[in-house]
């Protein structure tokens, strides 16, 4: 019997073990890929590159991430201080609409902004016709369509990333400690910038890197503003010149730098703690406010919620109103319908394999799992547009593969199969948003009681069956926070939606691409709206996960 059962978990972990590679394996393939069209190229563009257009690229980059890690740290860092430590009226609607913006996608807030402050938009023609100017030479207005202006968009929608992990850090920091800094004759402001800061640096580092990643992955807000980065780039030379091997060998200075960052981040993860007596934690003795400081403070706090969400809302809406009765609804439904359906397999997709590398990954100490679990991580360093470079070259080569076989053996003349298809964004998605997926799904596992899965097992259940019928029950809010965010990343995706789609099909994020590209962003208003109003939902999940875990 026990030989049987030995014979068993052998070969439930060889099952395991094999799975656990074949997920990091079709994670790897889009990375390899790029790594071996960049150095088997025909033609060695390397120093073409590094003398024309490459330190370009790197520049403009690295002004871009500066000045929007600057301006994130500053604004998120500020409003998670301001709504953790001081009571004021309205701070609990507060705490939340600063997460507000991250519901808007950066490329439709660009679109909103470059028609309201253009020459044609509402605030220039206001301008002109309140002061009685004619033209643009009677007074100066900085162009939005510009590297500052991508700055400053960017900057107001991504803050919310510093925002949540600096006040998650201050959450658990001890009042104890300001309250001896204040004893001792300090200000608050010396407390916080001496005490509360760097206990907290960890945190907020972290919430920066995922800012310079999501700016990394950027396309299309920068190149509408005319902005040349590195993802801007690796389009323009792959699509616009046809040189796929210089496509590549960019990608490749962009997941370099990535994956730097996510070291980076994998070392702070484990120095973020700090010992601390956390019996009269910051929120049980928030500072009270006067009349006066608590107007200023909400001004404070609605500033940036009403330049990264509301103006763009209005702005949208506004386009939606005037055109109610234009509106194409069986091409919208047509577009609601594609991005649903993409949305909704990736999600269900991410979720399987979530839990399934999850779960491998907490019950099995066999090396060759935890370092395809590790790999099976890598995706979300992939930018959309790298990625879609990764991904349709070997899916390319499998089809011409199969045509071949299909042809020559049977006689049978095939089209794409995977290629150009709604598959190759599918697969797209789950690579990127595997990360997401995972993350949450371990959040959800980390909280139950091991107790709970050695009793099952005594009582005869396999491991599967508890996974099953107990473990998966108690983690249920994990699991649909896991698919929402995933499903709302998915409707938000466009760079590899956008180069993978099959021909004539769109979806809302690549038909709001399609018509801001043509400065026409009006036309396709009600599809921008109705990806921000999906963005929602997790932005609401996610505060409630936070006021509870203060509680």
């Amino acid at each position: 019997m026990r030989a049987i059962l030995h014979k068993l978990s052998y070969q439930r972990e060889l099952l395991e073990t094999l799975g656990a590679l074949f997920v990091a394996s079709i994670i790897a393939i889009p990375i390899l890929t790029i790594f071996y069209i960049a150095f088997s190229a025909d033609d060695n563009i390397w120093p073409h590159l590094a003398s024309t257009v490459l330190p370009g690229y790197i520049t403009t980059t690295f002004i871009v991430l500066m000045g929007i890690s600057i301006i994130t740290v500053f604004i998120g860092v500020g409003l998670a201080w301001i709504i953790t430590v001081y009571e004021f009226p309205m701070r609990r609607v507060m705490e939340w609409l600063c997460l507000i913006p991250l519901a808007m996608p950066a490329y439709i807030v660009a679109y909103a902004y470059g028609d309201l402050l253009d020459y044609t938009g509402f605030v220039q023609s206001s301008m002109r016709l309140i002061f009685g100017w004619t033209s643009i030479k009677d007074y100066w207005f900085p162009s939005i369509y510009s590297t500052s202006g991508a700055i400053f968009v960017m900057s107001f929608v991504l803050y919310p990333y510093v925002y949540l992990t600096s006040r998650a850090a201050f959450l658990r920091q001890s009042m104890t400690l300001i309250e001896v800094s204040s004893t001792l004759g300090k200000s608050s402001i010396y407390s916080f910038f001496h005490i509360a800061l760097p206990m907290a640096r960890p945190a907020i580092i972290i919430g920066l890197i995922l800012v310079i990643m999501e700016s990394m992955n950027e396309f299309a807000a920068f190149e509408y503003y005319g902005v040349d980065t590195l993802s801007v780039g690796v389009y323009i030379t792959w699509l616009g010149k046809n040189n796929l091997g210089g496509a590549a060998q960019i990608a490749i200075f962009m997941l370099l730098f990535i994956f730097l960052l996510m070291m980076i981040e994998k070392g702070l993860r484990k120095k973020r703690s700090f010992a601390q007596n956390n019996k009269s934690p910051i929120t049980t003795n928030r500072i009270k406010l006067s009349k006066k400081r608590s107007s200023f403070v909400l001004i404070i706090c609605a500033v940036p919620i009403f330049i990264g969400f509301l103006f763009p809302s209005i702005v949208l809406f506004d386009f939606v109103i005037e055109r109610i009765f234009e509106i194409e609804v069986f091409e919208y439904a047509s577009l609601l319908f594609n991005s649903l359906f993409l949305s909704i397999c990736a999600a269900i997709l991410t979720i399987i394999l979530g839990v399934f590398l999850v779960n491998t990954y907490i019950t099995s100490n066999n090396i060759i799992i935890r370092l395809s679990v590790s790999i099976s991580r890598l995706g979300y360093a992939l930018p959309g547009v790298v990625l879609a470079l990764g991904v349709i070259v070997p899916l390319v080569t499998l089809d011409g593969y199969l045509k071949s076989i299909f042809g020559q053996y049977f006689n049978i003349t095939i089209g794409l199969i995977f290629s150009g298809t709604m598959i190759a964004i599918i697969y797209a998605y789950v690579i990127r948003f595997l990360t997401i997926s995972y993350g949450t799904i371990e959040s959800g596992f980390v909280t139950l009681n091991p107790d709970i899965s050695a009793a099952s097992r005594v009582l005869g259940q396999s491991k599967y069956s508890t996974l099953l019928k107990i473990q998966l029950p108690i983690i249920k809010p994990a699991l649909i926070m896991s698919a929402l965010l995933v499903f709302v990343d998915s409707m938000k995706e466009l760079p590899a939606t956008l180069i993978l789609r099959p021909f004539n099909f769109d979806t809302l994020a690549t038909h709001v691409y399609t018509y801001a590209s043509l400065s026409q962003i009006e036309e396709a208003a009600l599809p921008a709206l109705t990806i921000v109003l999906a963005g929602l939902l997790p932005i609401i999940l996610i505060n409630r996960e936070l006021v509870r875990n203060k509680n």
